[in-house]
């Protein structure tokens, strides 16, 4: 049996961080529209992060970026773009949805990113195929009505979560090829910024006293769930094989879901329920360690 460690609290902490996000999110739309709480964020978390990149690079932690400035730079503003489309879907969805359906619907670019790894080549097992098929069930039971029709909010979630499985495929491109990984969050962050300040001077107005009345959701949404997380997320993925990892980070959902319920007073049908656990089980199947199923067979 597999000890578990500080690392593997740490991320279940990540996981819950990452599930009370939506809470916060969707608190923050109260004062906010979606892009100017997405800008307030990424700006925060650009700021938290900086002096962490400062200190590592002062502490040689992380080989300089000059060796392949272009691939950083470019990679980055790459990774940042798409976050910024993920984020812009998720915020403009929890509008219209739950932050429990959220959660559950984000997570499915955990099974997402290996039909999309298809395209370039990737090779997916056949029990990841068969956790797709449960989460799908488990969609089409948390989403769609009994006139087949979709809520707006989910149907908004469910495009973004294609952002954020082609986040992940960008990431894990890029880290091959970039060690300073901490440089590349900030870079993206920043990135993400710039398009969501442009998008809600576009789009929105937004004035300081509306900025000061969702300070908390935006702290905890940019400092905490952002960078904090990431770093901690960093420190623990030193010691804890990938997938997982990515197992005890989709928890993430079922704290949405339950933060959501204790804090927004969301309810939650037997139905959404079913839809959820099938959702759940199919993201835990698709993701299961292949050692562990050779251990069990033998």
């Amino acid at each position: 049996m597999a000890h578990f460690s500080s690392a593997h609290f740490i991320l279940v902490l990540i996981s819950a961080i990452w599930g009370s996000g939506f809470v916060a999110q969707r608190l923050g739309l109260e004062s906010l529209g979606p892009f100017s709480f997405n800008a307030g964020r990424f700006v925060l978390a650009t700021l938290a992060l900086l002096p962490v990149w400062w200190w590592m690079h002062r502490r040689t932690l992380v080989p300089a970026t000059s060796k392949n400035p272009k691939l950083f730079w470019l990679g980055s503003a790459l990774a940042g773009s798409v976050m910024f489309i993920g984020f812009s879907f998720q915020q403009v969805g929890l509008q219209y949805t739950t932050a429990g359906n959220a959660g559950f619907i984000t997570s499915m670019y955990i099974v997402i990113v290996p039909i999309l790894g298809l395209f370039i080549g990737q090779r997916t097992r056949l029990l990841t195929w068969a956790g797709i098929g449960l989460a799908v069930i488990g969609l089409y039971a948390l989403s769609v009505g009994p006139n087949f029709q979709i809520n707006y909010g989910d149907g908004l979630e469910f495009i973004g979560a294609f952002f954020w499985a082609g986040h992940v495929i960008t990431l894990g491109w890029l880290s091959r090829r970039i060690t300073d990984v901490v440089g590349v969050s900030v870079i993206q962050f920043a990135i993400a910024a710039l398009w969501s300040i442009l998008a809600a001077l576009l789009f929105e107005q937004a004035s300081w006293a509306a900025y000061e009345a969702a300070i908390g959701p935006l702290l905890y949404s940019g400092v905490i769930a952002s960078s904090l997380c990431f770093t901690l997320q960093i420190m623990a993925q030193r010691t804890v094989d990938a997938s997982v990892a990515a197992l005890i980070l989709s928890g993430e959902a079922v704290f949405a879901l339950l933060v959501g319920w204790l804090f927004l007073n969301e309810a939650v049908t037997s139905k959404q329920l079913l839809g959820c656990s099938l959702m759940l089980t199919g993201i835990l199947i698709s993701q299961w360690p292949e050692r562990k199923l050779v251990s069990v067979a033998n």
